[in-house]
């Protein structure tokens, strides 16, 4: 492993490069349905990218975000609910590269033992790697993927009981008659010099059934009561966009589950004639990034058109609005909202315009960063950082965006049981990297 030092006092960073895939492109998206696939790279391509404000401390408060907004037709709907006064961390830290060459790896979640799962997106591989960087055969027996674009294995996580259960849970494009979907297996973790899964089962699939290759969520998070929380996109296509608000379409929702695929007695809308039971939440666009807070409250941060990614607190039965309302607009450049408020439907907590292509996110609750603890650190593809956010009584009061990747796209940010973050790249060639303290 190769280990370098870093400042945040500094302008020097780790030249990482990213590389921006056409798997990954956001569509142009217009009213009649009419979507054709921007194969650019970044979403930002298509409009104003952001331009952060330079590091260094901010005696007067300025606004991290220096350049333009996409949408000029909405106000935000509270002071501080979009761009936050720039803060500059005291914090020294080194990167380590703990393992490399991995095909656009997509998760990274922790075993008891501190070897990780790292997910290959498109080839639809698992690996087990050690701390030090050494990499498993890819494990064997694992279910067949949609790997195009946007499509593949995604997010995995290893269950709560896993000593005893030795479950994991991982998210994948299924392929399927008619298209594809979003489906959520669980499996026995075999371990030896051949890693493999026993007893698979798939606990859930999104419903319906489209053809496209965009837009399908896929984070999972474990809830306090044993629930597994699970995003859902609404699959670009204007036919799955308008299912978001559908109580009868898994689209554009949070869904919550038992573990074994079940249905908990107290989700929303149990008892609502013609709802998809697993439905927790509903109105959204596409979640690639969800975490619990330290009172076990799960957070969402959200893929937004031009202009309108979304930080959102998730509450049992709420409406978080999309299509209806938001606060970006077509990559053409045509309004998708009449307005960013509408009755029934909930704010965001906090916004980005331009855009930040959030994708992986985590609620630093360690002791390795004592200035950093309770701070929400978010994986920025389009802004090829790792956003850094201060939270306080629900509201964002600074923003930072620091480069311990270099000019890499950020795919995931978990934090270890050691309490050192852990990033993964966006790259044909990504890796794994590990932040902790500059001694």
């Amino acid at each position: 492993m190769r280990v370098l030092w870093m400042t945040l006092a500094c302008t020097a960073v780790l030249s990482i490069a990213g590389t921006a895939r056409a798997q990954d492109a956001v569509p142009s998206e217009d009213p009649t349905g009419d979507l054709t696939e921007d194969l650019t790279g970044d979403p930002a391509a298509k409009g104003q990218q952001s331009v952060p404000r330079e590091p260094g401390p901010n005696p007067n408060g300025e606004p991290l975000e220096t350049a333009p907004p996409n949408v000029t037709e909405f106000d935000p709907a509270f002071p501080g609910q979009t761009r936050a006064p720039a803060v500059h961390s005291q914090t020294r830290y080194q990167v380590t590269v703990v393992a490399t060459n991995f095909n656009y790896p997509w998760a990274v979640a922790f075993l008891p033992d501190r070897r990780m799962l790292v997910t290959e997106k498109p080839t639809g591989k698992l690996f087990i790697v050690t701390p030090q960087g050494v990499k498993s055969a890819p494990v064997a027996g694992l279910p067949p993927v949609d790997g195009r674009d946007q499509g593949g294995l995604l997010d995995v996580e290893v269950a709560p009981d896993f000593a005893t259960s030795r479950l994991i849970y991982w998210t994948y494009y299924e392929p399927r008659e008619g298209g594809n979907g979003l489906a959520v297996a669980r499996a026995k973790l075999k371990d030896g010099s051949q890693p493999r899964i026993e007893a698979l089962t798939v606990i859930f699939r999104m419903k319906p059934t489209l053809n496209s290759v965009l837009h399908a969520g896929g984070r999972l998070v474990f809830a306090r009561d044993g629930t597994l929380f699970v995003t859902l996109g609404e699959r670009s296509i204007l036919t799955g966009r308008v299912q978001a608000r559908q109580l009868n379409s898994h689209l554009g929702k949070t869904v919550r589950i038992n573990t074994n695929g079940t249905v908990p007695a107290n989700n929303p809308f149990v008892n609502t004639s013609g709802a998809r039971p697993e439905i927790y939440s509903l109105g959204h666009r596409n979640v690639l990034a969800a975490a619990l807070d330290a009172q076990g409250r799960l957070w969402e941060v959200e893929m937004g058109p031009l202009g309108g990614d979304e930080l959102n607190l998730v509450r049992s039965g709420k409406d978080y609005g999309w299509p209806t309302i938001g606060y970006g607009k077509e990559y053409s450049g045509q309004p998708i909202h009449k307005s960013s408020q509408g009755p029934g439907m909930e704010q965001p907590v906090y916004y980005w315009d331009p855009v930040i292509s959030p994708s992986g996110l985590t609620i630093y609750s360690g002791n390795l960063f004592p200035e950093w603890k309770g701070n929400f650190f978010i994986g920025g593809l389009s802004s090829h950082a790792l956003i850094r956010l201060v939270v306080k009584n629900d509201r964002v009061v600074g923003e930072e965006r620091l480069k311990p990747a270099g000019n890499a796209r950020v795919r995931d940010v978990v934090q270890g049981p050691e309490g050192a973050l852990y990033l993964l790249t966006d790259a044909p060639n990504g890796r794994l990297l590990k932040l902790t303290p500059r001694p």
